[in-house]
């Protein structure tokens, strides 16, 4: 096996940065979508019913099949990955979005409000930054979730370490299927790693020490 990477190191590398490239952009576009939603739906309670049973029933969505949509949809192009991608990035924010703003104490946001503040104050110094550690719970979970499906998103060209999976798949019985199958797996198990390293440190900056406590 270390041969077959040797041999392709630079292309595997390659790869791995379109794979990290590919899910991170999904989770933050996902991400600011989501949290615009969650404002929205905790303004309006009669949605968060909605929204819930939509969620559920997103999750439930296997990713092959919302893959084979995005190539009737869109046809085979790496725009089709991302939208994929994005798409169940974004359920998982949205819930924890959703329960981390219902979860802000309503004598905070009330003592906002009784020392001037508008509303978008309110949110974006009080409501956002409490409900914070709730959201970024959703991203690193989003994150860990998306770098699977961006494996799959490879079906339709997405970028990223999904075709060594698919072209081992191809090649069952010959001699390099388990390396290409071993290569694409373990360097999504590391990119997934990688990630989530940084996305703790990322919660480390910017949640505050009393929040964490």
């Amino acid at each position: 096996m270390w041969d077959f990477v040797r041999e392709r190191q630079d292309q595997i590398l390659y790869n791995t940065f379109q794979h990290f490239n590919l899910v991170m952009q999904a989770v933050l576009v996902a991400s600011v979508l989501a949290v615009l939603l969650a404002v929205v739906i905790v303004r309006y309670s009669w949605l968060q019913g909605l929204a819930n049973a939509l969620s559920a029933i997103g999750l439930t969505i296997p990713a092959l099949a919302l893959v084979g949509v995005m190539l009737a949809l869109t046809g085979i192009q790496p725009i089709s990955a991302f939208v994929a991608v994005a798409f169940y990035a974004l359920l998982p924010v949205l819930r924890n979005a959703v329960v981390g703003l219902q979860g802000v104490d309503p004598t905070l946001v009330e003592s906002a409000r009784g020392m001037g503040m508008s509303p978008l104050a309110v949110l974006w110094r009080v409501r956002l930054p409490l409900a914070w550690p709730v959201i970024h719970a959703g991203v690193r979970t989003s994150t860990q979730m998306s770098m699977g499906i961006a494996a799959i998103a490879a079906y339709i060209l997405g970028p990223g370490l999904g075709g060594y999976i698919f072209t081992g798949l191809a090649q069952i019985g010959g001699a390099n299927a388990v390396n290409y199958a071993l290569v694409g797996t373990l360097g999504i198990v590391l990119v997934a790693l990688v990630a989530d390293v940084l996305l703790l440190l990322l919660g480390r900056l910017t949640i505050s020490k009393g929040i964490r406590a």
